[in-house]
């Protein structure tokens, strides 16, 4: 079985719980309502499901390779590209001064699921161009704007990050990769850069990197860097394309998931130096760059549930084909399909539930940052805006270390099978690995979210969010057993939240082996209390639509999912409390020659 688009699970959180009238009323977004997202999520699902999705096993199975410095990418991802380009998908959430289709973040989420669902790693190329439209929309200059970003929205050129040196992992202080400025404006840039996704390829005539490097002469640490556009081919002033620059893929990373997407080694400066163009102004390219991480970091999270989605397929229809022994309560006299055993159907509803919890939270994260961006008042701009910058952690940790527990349970689903490369289970689990890596560990998300999402403001942000919590506990508690069961489990979640963010806001400074010991344990409690609670939502909308008649199947399911979720995901919430408040001495307590 391939792969079959989540549409009305998607629309049911863009209607309900993103509320996608609400984003149709903003500004630039008159045309964007519940018609639009239904069209373009279903057009969305023609191409993923029928040219895309058949790609990803071929993709495990013939990687992208190197050779003489030329990168080939697996059969039929060329072709596969330039379908998607022609779409208009590349441009859909970007403006439409520059090609794009202008579309909200909220509908744009989405698209990007079904693609990542369908093949992780070609959805790669089109993730990093992404960051790089947004990261030359706000700090490049109107020339560069012209220059590169019409071609970039529509896809016929891709664009990458440049961080990571072999020195200099997740320490960007560390970067050496050096500038030299040039009489005619531009800058020879010369070093190494590692894990580049798509540094090198044969998808596209072109690839613009951004490039993080130090101005000769800069200060030390973080506040010298700068950041560079240095493009593979020159581009002339016509928009034609000229020399190739003097940057080279020097060998593709031989990885244990995402094979097809090509990982290069990138050298700059061999041949007397790559030319760059400043991007901003100098000094200023870790705050520029950060605006890509950020698009990055929030995608990554997509993925989580992108692969946990395709994970959860695939263990269905196999649980329901696979027939081995009989169920215990008698149901059958004879071997029956193992979707019948207890614990078989606990690990699908713990895989649905975690999968449908973070595609809401994350719905709901894309209608905050519509709102930030698009909204008339800027009292309510700043207000949605400080709500995604808190669940950008959340989206991203939460949901890439959730797809490890799907993408598992998916092999386990499979039993010995799932070990078994050929049935494809595997792939989910190897592929997914990555999530809790790239674009900052999960480690680096949760320092985030303790230092500059709750220390910094004492937990304000964190306790408004939890006042919004505790509304729809109200409304659960008054409503159906179902309801009010939800309702229980929720309000331990927030209470253990509330207490967690006051001992992380009181020992931040004073303590900070304390705090920091729990900080990756506080982002799960986090996530999982913001995913538990659109799920609460959900039930409340679904018990209601239900008892209208409105797609009673899906609205009953719908409840009984967020019912699982609430009774063996949310409540985890409480235990996770404890290891953080009275647990924290332990974490620290060993030497390091003790280990």
């Amino acid at each position: 079985m391939s792969y079959v688009a989540p549409i009305k699970d998607m629309l049911f959180n863009i209607e309900h719980l993103a509320r996608i009238d609400q984003v149709a009323a903003l500004p630039g977004f008159e045309d964007a309502g519940l018609e639009t997202a239904q069209a373009v999520l279903e057009e969305c699902a023609k191409l993923n499901e029928g040219v895309i999705a058949p790609l990803n096993w071929e993709g495990d199975k013939n990687p992208s390779f190197v050779k003489d410095g030329v990168v080939t990418t697996t059969p039929g991802f060329k072709e596969a590209y330039r379908q998607y380009a022609e779409g208009g998908w590349q441009g859909l959430q970007h403006p439409v001064e520059f090609g794009g289709q202008g579309l909200p973040k909220t509908i744009g989420a989405a698209c990007g699921e079904m693609l990542n669902s369908a093949n992780m790693s070609f959805a790669l190329c089109p993730l990093l161009t992404d960051g790089a439209i947004e990261a030359l929309l706000t700090a490049g200059s109107d020339e560069m704007k012209a220059k590169y970003l019409g071609r970039l929205v529509s896809g016929e050129w891709t664009g990458t990050m440049n961080l990571t040196e072999p020195q200099a992992g997740s320490d960007l202080a560390a970067v050496r990769t050096r500038a030299e400025p040039q009489p005619d404006g531009t800058y020879k840039i010369f070093g190494t850069k590692i894990y580049i996704t798509y540094g090198e390829h044969d998808m596209a005539g072109n690839i613009v990197h951004l490039v993080l490097a130090r101005v000769v002469g800069a200060p030390e640490g973080v506040k010298g860097i700068s950041l560079f556009v240095v493009p593979k081919f020159m581009v002339n002033d016509d928009g034609s394309l000229g020399a190739r620059n003097d940057v080279h893929c020097v060998s593709v990373e031989h990885k244990m998931g995402i094979k097809a997407s090509p990982t290069a080694v990138l050298q700059y400066g061999d041949h007397g130096g790559a030319t760059g163009f400043l991007v901003g102004q100098e000094n200023r390219g870790l705050e520029y760059m950060f605006i890509m991480m950020n698009a990055a970091r929030y995608a990554v999270g997509v993925q989580g549930i992108a692969i946990g989605e395709r994970a959860y397929q695939k263990a269905v229809q196999y649980a329901r084909d696979r027939v081995q022994s009989r169920p215990v309560d008698g149901s059958f006299t004879t071997a029956a399909p193992i979707i019948h055993h207890p614990d078989v159907k606990r690990m699908l509803m713990t895989m649905r539930a975690t999968t449908e919890g973070c595609r809401a939270m994350a719905s709901v994260a894309a209608a905050a940052f519509d709102a930030a961006h698009h909204h008339p008042d800027a009292a309510v701009r700043q207000q949605n805006a400080t709500f995604y910058e808190f669940m950008v952690p959340l989206v991203k940790g939460y949901s890439t270390e959730m797809s490890l527990e799907t993408t598992s349970l998916g092999v386990q689903v499979h039993g010995g099978m799932g070990f078994i490369e050929e049935t494809g289970a595997a792939q989910y689990y190897r592929d997914a690995k990555i999530l809790t890596i790239y674009e900052g560990t999960t480690a680096i998300q949760a320092n985030d979210l303790v230092g500059r999402k709750t220390a910094r403001d004492g937990g304000a942000t964190a306790k408004a969010i939890a006042a919004q919590i505790a509304v729809t506990e109200a409304e659960l508690a008054a409503g159906s057993a179902q309801a009010q069961a939800v309702a229980k489990r929720l309000k331990a979640a927030r209470e253990a939240f509330i207490e967690v963010v006051d001992f992380i806001a009181a020992n931040t400074r004073s303590n900070p082996n304390a705090a920091f010991a729990g900080s990756v344990p506080y982002l799960m409690l986090a996530g999982n209390l913001m995913a538990g609670w659109q799920m609460g939502r959900a039930l409340l909308v679904a018990e209601r639509l239900s008892a209208q008649g409105q797609d009673v199947a899906f609205m009953q399911a719908k409840i009984t999912t967020a019912r699982f979720y609430a009774d063996h995901i949310l409540s985890r919430a409480p235990g996770i409390r404890d290891a953080i408040v009275e647990g924290a001495e332990a974490v620290t307590a060993l030497t390091a020659d003790a280990f």
